[in-house]
């Protein structure tokens, strides 16, 4: 009885450990077999180069038209996005840049096609500009004589001024002898009464202008028959004080610089116009401005010239606008907006400005043909306003061009012409057609073609898939078989599929 007792749990601990080893090694080959590589599953069993029922054209190759540059060998889902892969068949391969998308496709891409029309085109034109003083309107003030600035009626800059107002009181002293010599010569002539008197007096008085003294303040002179001690300078005209050079108790020399004031009864608009919008502005354009702290208030006025001059840093041209400034409301170093009155282009073609892709030096339109096939096209593109673009050569009215999903398009055109030219084309220079590598492994060998499983083939473009070509004439060397591995050299045919040019075993497997 003991011995049976015994024999039981030792069992069961067997049983346990056995289940408990199998476990662990289903778990490890589990967490050391990798993952099979994502591949888009087959949606039936064509291949490339296979016609395909629906359209009875042959099928080069599947693709994602999101990613152009990956090629499938069957048809199936993109791994790139939720979609199926789309044909590219043989008669589209020697179109040079045409594409053909499924009506469906292009749903799905949001492509979008719009007509050529005619109409009118409204060049508007809107810059920022700023105030800034009319240095027509600047008046220097220097003073006319040597002498000492006894009292300063205005004392800062900006300081409003009108025309008359005394700006400074001047003492001058060859002013008090040139109207002492004045005033006596007078007083002889009228003594003597005599021609010589009367030729000293006259002398007199050109010593006074000589010496500064205005016509006013010579007339004042003569008429009281006392000496003007002092200068007072008055503003020449209304305005403010845009310098200030004089200060109480200072000595001035004659000619120097005492005030500058600038008018504001007009002002200039200098609008920045960029470099490319220059051409449309000229002199007498008439424009309308606005700024911010005059809401509503609208002022009209014309370009009055257009400077020759660009600046480095904005690149734009000055364009100046003189303007009547009613109560001086329009202060310089104001922002203004300024609109160029619109220039009307009527009867042109117009394409909304969506649709034409700008790659450096040339305009490109994608147009969709009446076969439904798209290709771009070359244009020259005059002005744009309002999303609408002007076209002056390439198209036709009535003609579809797509204004959405245009890029994708063009990068699809951009690729077909790069395979046409590297192997598509039945006749490049020198009369030699292009052959192009590939290494892989024969899966099967029919009666006139041969399928391969092939690795990247880097002179087309493609990458790794199994695909049929056509055997040469004199067929395949003896000795080739399924499962051999090949280097083997393709080329273009007239049918716009491949055939074997040379074949062999791979060097690496030869004996």
């Amino acid at each position: 009885m003991k011995t049976k007792q015994f024999a039981f749990p030792f069992v069961a601990l067997i049983i346990i450990g056995a289940v408990a080893y199998a476990s662990y090694r289903v778990g490890l080959h589990q967490g050391t077999v990798p993952a099979p590589a994502a591949v888009p599953p087959a949606a039936d069993t064509k291949s490339a180069h296979a016609a395909d029922p629906a359209t009875g054209k042959t099928v080069l190759y599947w693709h994602d038209p999101m990613v152009p540059g990956q090629r499938f060998d069957k048809p199936g889902k993109s791994p790139f996005m939720d979609m199926p892969l789309v044909p590219v068949y043989a008669d589209e391969g020697s179109d040079g840049g045409k594409v053909v998308i499924d009506p469906r496709v292009q749903q799905n891409l949001g492509i979008r096609t719009v007509a050529v029309t005619r109409g009118n085109l409204t060049s508007r034109i809107e810059v920022i500009g700023n105030v800034a003083y009319n240095e027509r309107e600047l008046a220097v003030v220097q003073a006319r004589a040597n002498g000492y600035i006894e009292k300063l009626y205005v004392r800062a800059t900006l300081d409003r001024v009108h025309k008359g107002q005394p700006l400074a009181s001047l003492y001058v002293p060859d002013w008090v002898a040139a109207q002492e010599d004045f005033l006596t010569a007078q007083r002889l002539a009228m003594q003597e009464g005599s021609a010589a008197g009367r030729d000293l007096v006259d002398a007199a008085r050109q010593r006074m202008r000589l010496v500064g003294m205005s016509e006013e303040q010579r007339r004042l002179v003569e008429t009281s028959g006392k000496i003007q001690e002092r200068l007072v300078i008055a503003a020449p005209v209304s305005g403010v004080v845009a310098e200030l050079d004089a200060r109480e108790g200072m000595t001035v020399v004659n000619g120097a610089p005492l005030f500058r004031i600038n008018g504001l009864d007009t002002v200039w608009i200098n609008a920045e116009v960029p470099e490319d919008m220059a051409a449309q502005v000229h002199p007498g354009n008439s424009v309308e401005i606005s700024t911010a702290s005059l809401s509503g208030k609208v002022f009209k006025g014309k370009v009055s010239t257009v400077l020759p001059d660009v600046n480095p840093v904005t690149r734009t041209l000055k364009a100046r606008i003189e303007l009547a400034n009613p109560g001086q409301r329009l202060v310089p170093g104001m922002y203004a907006t300024v609109n160029f009155s619109p220039e009307v282009r009527r009867d042109v073609l117009l394409v909304p400005s969506a649709a034409v892709i700008q790659t450096g030096k040339r305009s490109v339109v994608i147009v969709m043909q009446a076969d439904g096939k798209f290709v771009p096209v070359d244009i020259e593109a005059g002005g744009e306003s309002h999303g609408q673009t002007e076209i002056l050569k390439g198209l036709a009215e009535g003609q579809k061009v797509v204004a959405s999903g245009q890029f994708l398009i063009d990068s699809e055109a951009s690729l077909r012409a790069t395979s046409l030219r590297m192997g598509n084309d039945p006749k490049p220079a020198g009369n030699a057609t292009p052959t192009h590598h590939g290494r892989g492994k024969v899966e099967t060998i029919g009666k006139d073609t041969i399928t391969i499983s092939h690795g990247p083939i880097t002179s087309l473009q493609w990458g790794a898939m199994t695909m049929g070509f056509k055997l040469p004439a004199g067929g395949i060397p003896p000795g080739i078989k399924a499962g051999d591995r090949v280097d083997f050299e393709i080329r273009p045919d007239s049918d716009g599929g491949y055939e074997i040019v040379s074949i062999k075993p791979a060097a690496g497997d030869q004996p």
